[in-house]
């Protein structure tokens, strides 16, 4: 019995690789500038810098103490994602302006590079077959988390930083599950891609071809386009807005000239104008929906609620007791940060004290805030203790003004801004 030979047409998968004008063609990928080397680059760039931004965000969720939920942790069930290693620190006081200023200024300099780089392996996105082992199908679907991963953590971030919230739900939770996922995604495509990497640029080095940044060559015959553009020139266009951002960004963790240099960077609030309440603001008074009456000194009375039970303190009670000075800056998590301001007031543990509470112990403070997010927060008890956590009365030699928080503010050595409550009604010390 006689065979007829196979024949008919090609398999889909091959008659999209060679047609040219669908994605998955090599050859719809026209740059010479795409390649493994190109990638390699900026693939260890990333590697770098997203270790950094992951750990000072671990670093920023540690600040919030988030063993105290429900308070200040809202995020909700996290399960083992929400470990928690230590109480945030007093010492140094400008720590969380250190690591948060590095967490938001590194990611929105790091923008031209993960474009540069989605941009560099666009092509694979599109690579047929879809599958080809094991191995293949777990690298493609981390590259999918990767990219939507990357994608949906720098625009949330970029849009905390700019106080833009478009997107649905709690930035807080969202921007927690996220960096989870993508680091997740991350660091499987880096344990899959690095050594790759780093062959590529070995192999680029000494295959005495040419230098690789000056003479970009096609990496397939069917990439036809002369390059318009050297490696270098396009590391140099990368580099470039990578500088031009940081440029325009890290001067908000600063006052003076730098401060208005920062034209990309969050602003933190209105400008605060001049005189000894001069400096950096998120929310005003009226947008946290302070009314003067609730503030004026004849209305105005501190709850104090202890072991001992209950103490009501007027500003002026809060005047007669011991007054201590600390120079402190204020840290957001947007990024921005003023310079150390001279804070005066009544120590926490001085008021804890007063409730029968003589160690230090959580406290769980409470505002007259009507609008937006922490109108309640919680310290830990190290940070009730330090001889520099104060309920600020005054700022820089004056009395604090409406938007700084007065009657009376916590200011608390390295916590973010949020947990240095304004317009504060009621303090509870004690185990929460």
């Amino acid at each position: 019995m006689s065979r007829t030979p196979c024949s008919g047409a090609a398999p889909a998968y091959l008659r999209g690789m060679s047609d040219p004008r669908l994605p998955s063609s090599p050859g719809f990928w026209r740059s010479p500038v795409r390649g493994p080397w190109f990638t390699s680059v900026l693939g260890l760039v990333l590697l770098a810098g997203i270790t950094v931004l992951f750990v000072t965000g671990l670093l920023s969720y540690a600040a919030y103490n988030p063993d105290l939920a429900p308070v200040n942790d809202k995020t909700p069930d996290k399960g083992l994602l929400g470990f928690y290693l230590f109480s945030w620190p007093t010492d140094p006081p400008w720590l969380y302006r250190l690591t948060q200023g590095v967490h938001v200024t590194l990611g929105i300099t790091l923008i031209p590079v993960l474009l540069a780089k989605l941009w560099s392996v666009v092509p694979k996105l599109f690579a047929l077959p879809p599958v080809r082992s094991f191995a293949h199908a777990i690298e493609r679907i981390s590259l999918l988390l990767l990219v939507g991963g990357a994608l949906f953590e720098f625009v949330t971030g970029v849009l905390n930083v700019q106080l833009d919230y478009l997107f649905p739900g709690s930035f807080y939770p969202l921007h927690f599950y996220g960096a989870w996922v993508f680091f997740a995604a991350f660091v499987t495509h880096a344990v899959l891609r690095v050594p790759v990497a780093l062959r590529n640029l070995r192999e680029m080095r000494g295959a005495g071809g040419g230098d690789p940044l000056v003479s970009p060559r096609p990496d397939a015959p069917d990439v036809p386009d002369a390059p318009t553009v050297s490696r270098r020139g396009a590391l140099g266009l990368v580099g470039g807005g990578s500088l031009l951002l940081f440029g325009t960004t890290f001067g908000r963790g600063f006052d003076g000239p730098l401060r208005r240099t920062a034209v990309l960077a969050p602003h933190g609030g209105p400008e605060p104008g001049g005189g000894p309440g001069g400096f950096q603001i998120n929310k005003t008074a009226a947008y946290a929906g302070i009314r003067e009456r609730e503030t004026r000194d004849d209305a105005w009375r501190l709850e104090v609620v202890g072991r001992t039970g209950t103490v009501r303190l007027s500003r002026a009670d809060l005047c007669e007791l011991p007054s201590h000075g600390a120079a402190l800056p204020i840290a957001c998590v947007e990024g921005w940060s003023t310079s150390d301001q001279e804070w005066r007031g009544v120590r926490l543990r001085d008021l804890a004290a007063l409730v029968g509470h003589d160690a230090p112990t959580d406290v769980l403070v409470e505002s007259l805030q009507r609008h937006g997010a922490f109108r309640r927060a919680a310290l830990r008890a190290n940070q009730v203790g330090d001889e520099r956590s104060l309920l600020a009365l005054r700022v820089n030699g004056a009395d604090l003004t409406p938007d700084h928080g007065y009657p009376a503010r916590i200011i608390v050595p390295a916590a973010p801004g949020v947990l240095n409550t304004k317009w504060v009604a009621r303090m509870t010390f004690g185990e929460l």
